[in-house]
């Protein structure tokens, strides 16, 4: 932890009671409903698209060359996952956004609810 660091400080005062007085007090609310979100909110997180994998041996893997197909487990219109610090966030489908660039994107279709997951697809990888 930094020095300096309060993590009582930073939660708003939560966390611990720095005078017995406070044990005589209402109890604490849960902390869900005093942190701000100010906080978090410039915190960089990894964002992943993923649309798809494949089980391959090393031997196989290292067969592999320029211009080899590596045959996934998605099919064209399935849903691809977005995957967000390593957990499942949403799922959507892949998009065109502009094909001057050859850009593409992903519309979301299924977004996890605050404290839910979502499930992994089945993998059928070939």
């Amino acid at each position: 932890m930094p020095a300096g660091f309060d993590p009582s400080a930073a939660m708003g005062g939560l966390g611990g009671h720095d005078d017995e007085e406070d044990e005589d007090e209402a109890p604490h609310q849960p902390v869900a409903d005093h942190v701000d979100l100010d906080l978090v909110m410039d915190v960089p997180v990894t964002m992943q698209v993923v649309l798809g994998q494949a089980t391959m041996t090393v031997a196989n893997i290292l067969k592999l060359g320029r211009g080899a197909v590596v045959k996934l487990d998605t099919k064209v219109g399935d849903p691809v996952d977005v995957v967000v610090n390593g957990r499942i966030v949403a799922r959507g489908e892949i998009v065109v956004i502009d094909k001057e660039e050859q850009r593409f994107g992903i519309t979301l279709t299924d977004v996890a609810k605050p404290g839910s997951k979502l499930q992994a697809r089945k993998s059928r990888a070939a």
